[in-house]
């Protein structure tokens, strides 16, 4: 209720700064999160305190955030003009917005939404997943401490010291909450689209990375690696299993073994692995190995392999638990199809329609239009890695919060703004 209150509060008075004032606090806020020493530190933390995703990753992430959130710029002002006069569209703050923030992007996703929602005019109080209580505390501080410099009103972006199952149900439940912003699960998704309040919902992901007789294998295959291993496949964007057309499996598998994966062969070992890295229902991941490392993961089964190994093979039929759940660890298992319209048949079905993200590999302009139309994803990549995506070595902006559930798919400023009408009638209509 106290960070609510001062949140309200903070609302009131930021509405009398300017533009400038707010690309001033926006600007400010990425030279915190780009010095040196402080992404560092910020990267070191997430990877400490949650045990999930790697240093190296977290550090690209985090740049990413502060360099590529849009700010003012995306709150473009659009006019009509005709004989009735001039109408003005613009984007203005809803007020209040409670973000709810995960533990596998904490801080990106942080940063990421504190300069879009104050961009678009709002105040914002985050509600971070409690095994990220520190390091989420800490990027809230810095960005605080920085505004406080720049003279901007206090508590613009507020938290609670104890994160909590309740109080993120007050934060959800508040009247004085203008908008809810969700990031991570369906059910915590399911929650805010439920809660009467205008909700922008960034769910579970299954990603799959298709590969036919066109593509080019060894890029295919370097890519793919990279992809599934960034942050020990903690993103939703992230590949989670591979369709490949079976004329070229054995060429892609041994590709991909030289680009740092590691081929586990052994049925009973496989078994092993499943049993390890399941839930006891067999209905999605341990979370115990959410986000370890391949090596990490191995060694739990008897098997000692060096640093350059980053990613667990296993060749799987269609309906295996891991092609067909979400598991967030590089285990990545490759199903083997006759052609390329089954190959894209089977990802539509295994996406199971979250719209997330899809990858394909191929140099065949009609089945990758084929398969762009058919499987609907919020983001698809073509002939590079996943997080392309997420504009890490790809074009556009960046963002943590992929709004497939709710449609608004890579969100910015914009996503957290208004459109309101403002008529001139009958005037300053000067053609």
């Amino acid at each position: 209720d106290e960070a609510i209150s001062a949140a309200v509060l903070a609302q009131v008075q930021y509405r009398h700064c300017s533009m400038q004032d707010r690309a001033s606090f926006i600007n400010g806020i990425r030279d915190v999160f780009l010095q040196e020493d402080v992404l560092c530190a910020l990267s070191r933390m997430a990877v400490e305190e949650t045990g999930m995703g790697n240093y190296e990753d977290k550090l690209i992430k985090n740049r990413v955030a502060a360099l590529k959130t849009p700010g003012i710029e995306d709150l473009t002002t659009s006019a009509v003009s005709g004989d009735g006069g001039l109408t003005l569209i613009e984007y203005s703050a809803f007020g209040v917005i409670g973000s709810i923030t995960p533990t596998t992007n904490p801080t990106e996703t942080i940063i990421n939404n504190s300069i879009g929602m104050l961009a678009a005019g709002n105040t914002v109080v985050f509600s971070p997943h409690p095994r990220s209580r520190k390091v989420s505390l800490y990027a809230v501080e810095l960005i605080n401490n920085k505004l406080a410099q720049l003279g901007a009103p206090a508590n613009m972006v507020v938290t609670v010291t104890k994160p909590s199952i309740d109080n993120t149900n007050v934060l959800i439940n508040d009247p004085r909450i203008n908008m809810l912003v969700a990031t991570g699960g369906p059910a915590i998704v399911k929650t805010v689209m439920s809660s009467g309040k205008k909700a922008i919902g960034a769910g579970a992901g299954n990603p799959p990375a298709v590969v036919d007789e066109t593509a080019d294998i060894e890029k295919a295959a370097r890519d793919i690696i990279k992809g599934c291993s960034f942050d020990n496949n903690l993103p939703c964007v992230a590949e989670k299993e591979v369709i490949v057309v079976n004329q070229v499996a054995d060429y892609l598998i041994h590709c991909m073994k030289k680009s740092g994966a590691y081929l586990l062969c052994d049925k009973k070992l496989s078994q092993q692995l499943q049993s390890l890295v399941l839930n006891e229902k067999g209905t999605g991941p341990n979370t115990a190995f959410v986000g370890k490392d391949a090596r990490y993961i191995l060694q739990q089964l008897g098997i000692q392999v060096g640093d350059d190994i980053k990613v667990i093979l296993i060749e799987a039929e269609k309906t295996h638990p891991f092609v067909v759940h979400e598991l967030m660890m590089p285990v990545l298992p490759v199903v083997r199809v006759d052609n390329v319209d089954e190959a894209i048949e089977l990802a539509v079905k295994v996406e199971h329609g979250n719209r997330h993200t899809a990858v394909m590999h191929s140099t065949n302009v009609e089945k990758l239009t084929k398969m762009a139309r058919l499987i609907q994803t919020t983001i698809f990549v073509k002939n590079g890695p996943s997080y392309a995506g997420l504009g890490v070595g790809g074009e556009g902006h960046a963002t943590f919060t992929i709004a497939g559930p709710t449609g608004e798919g890579l969100t910015s400023a914009r996503s957290f703004a208004r459109r309101r009408r403002c008529v001139m009638v009958e005037a300053l209509n000067i053609r």
